[in-house]
């Protein structure tokens, strides 16, 4: 009886939104919608999302609508559509996402605002994330990713990559939260999240038994640490970090609810995405031996300084001279695009190149698509650094997203990704084990099984003989 309720339901909900499209669909950009309800949800993430919107570019053009995660979408892949989204008009179309993570991540996020409140937050975390904040962080960071590999040392079995890196970005968000005070819960508040996440992008169906529905119990189950923790701290003044930060402010500015969503926000921004990327970093090196060699050999330069300099750990001037290490986490975000798109939605029907786009439709600027246009990028799917020596084209690389409402943690998240790239590539040789190519999805493409790699301890070459260096990837 309830998968007959359910189904009738969607048929109901499918008819209901042809319905409401009928009479407008003159107007409105080219695409399928796919299934009732379900749209073409399964497709995005079951296949490779390069084909997915090549496909439907190809036989629709730069701008098509679709159906994802319950939502009415149009999708865009031009620059000048991005900027008019995300900047010139950004006004007409208000930041969201589906409703399964906007409910798992909290609705008082700060991805979901706009005026005084999205200022407040946004001042409150360029506090804590912006260069000069993080300045001071470099020890810490270091601290975490030393931590981190030193347990690689004895595996005798494959690691998993993407959940070693999971670890570790985990680690480093709470660090810029919490202000590296240890609290009690930080252990369980990871394993909370890690089952959160896996209803991020579920169907928003809140029954017994759906993935969603597990999600939502776990939410307020880890609401309920995130509370402890905020109370304490309440009564100590506040302490360091963003969650000190937001404190701190004007009583009644903001609600322990609120300032809970927003930790839950930044773990989300930071943890996988940020693991994802690290994961093909360890990647793209191992595939291109010529240039981990000559990336190890920056990293060796700094580290033999910092040896001379009475063994000191590395700062942020250090990380400033990784210029060619910079330019492979460019070009990792650019290849991997690891946010495929963003979510915006019309806040009123809106005109886009000769088009309607509905009140309350969602509107996806498709960062990956953009990334991989050779118009922009030359033979898009080589994996070359060097295209960052000159500066990309306005509104035509983001993988932060772009506007007022563009990642305010990107400084951030490259300083942990150069930090433990320096300590991996001067002190540690890797092997990816398995199917080298194989990719799986769901939601974000990720080398199969997460890249398993055997890792083994090595000495510094550059101490034995500092006039030559071999490559550490054999």
């Amino acid at each position: 009886m309830t998968i007959l309720m359910v189904a009738l339901a969607l048929a109901a909900a499918g008819l209901f939104f042809r319905w409401c499209e009928h009479g407008r669909n003159r107007r409105l950009p080219p695409g399928s919608m796919g299934w009732p309800y379900i749209g073409e949800t399964l497709k995005l993430y079951t296949e490779n999302p390069n084909s997915f919107f090549s496909t439907r570019r190809k036989r629709y053009g730069k701008i098509f609508k679709s159906h994802i995660l319950g939502c009415p979408c149009v999708m865009i892949s031009s620059p000048e559509a991005a900027k008019m989204v995300l900047a010139s008009k950004a006004h007409l179309f208000k930041p969201t996402y589906p409703q399964s993570k906007e409910r798992l991540i909290g609705p008082a996020a700060l991805f979901f605002h706009q005026g005084h409140y999205h200022s407040l937050l946004k001042r409150l975390v360029a506090a804590s994330f912006s260069p000069s904040a993080i300045r001071g962080s470099v020890a810490s960071v270091q601290t975490i990713a030393l931590k981190l590999l030193s347990s690689w040392e004895h595996a005798t079995s494959p690691i998993c990559t993407l959940l070693q890196m999971k670890k570790y970005a985990f680690e480093v968000a709470m660090m810029s939260v919490l202000g590296g005070e240890a609290e009690v819960e930080t252990e369980g508040i990871r394993c909370l999240y890690g089952e959160l996440e896996k209803g991020y992008n579920s169907m928003a169906v809140d029954i017994p038994g759906s993935r969603f529905y597990k999600a939502m119990k776990v939410r307020k189950a880890l609401n309920e640490r995130l509370m402890k923790i905020i109370e304490r701290r309440r009564g100590k003044g506040g302490g360091g970090g963003l969650l000190g930060n937001m404190l701190r402010v004007e009583a009644g500015e903001l609600t322990d609810s609120q300032i809970a969503d927003n930790i839950i926000g930044v773990i989300f921004a930071a943890h996988d995405t940020t693991a994802t990327v690290l994961t093909w970093l360890l990647k793209y090196l191992h595939d291109n031996p010529n240039l981990l060699q000559a990336v190890a050999a920056e990293q060796e330069g700094i580290a033999r300084k910092l040896q001379l300099e009475g063994e000191r750990g590395l700062t942020w001037d250090d990380t400033r001279d990784m210029s060619l290490t910079a330019r492979v986490i460019q070009e990792t975000l650019r290849s991997a695009s690891i946010v495929s798109f963003t979510f915006r939605e019309a806040v009123e029907d809106v005109e886009l190149e000769g088009y309607v786009i509905p009140k309350g439709w969602k509107v996806l600027p498709l960062f990956r698509s953009i990334h991989h246009t050779s118009d922009f990028f030359p033979r898009p799917h080589k994996f070359d650094p060097s295209r960052f020596e000159v500066s990309p084209r306005p509104y035509t690389y983001m993988p932060f997203g772009n506007g007022l409402h563009s990642c305010p943690g990107s400084e951030f998240a490259k300083l942990e990704m150069l930090v433990l790239l320096h300590h991996l590539i001067t002190t540690y040789r890797w092997r990816v084990v398995g199917e080298e190519d194989a990719i799986q999805y769901g939601p974000f493409p990720v080398p199969k099984g997460g890249l398993p790699i055997h890792v083994t301890h090595q000495s510094r070459r550059w101490e034995k003989d500092s006039t030559s260096f071999s490559s550490i990837s054999q």
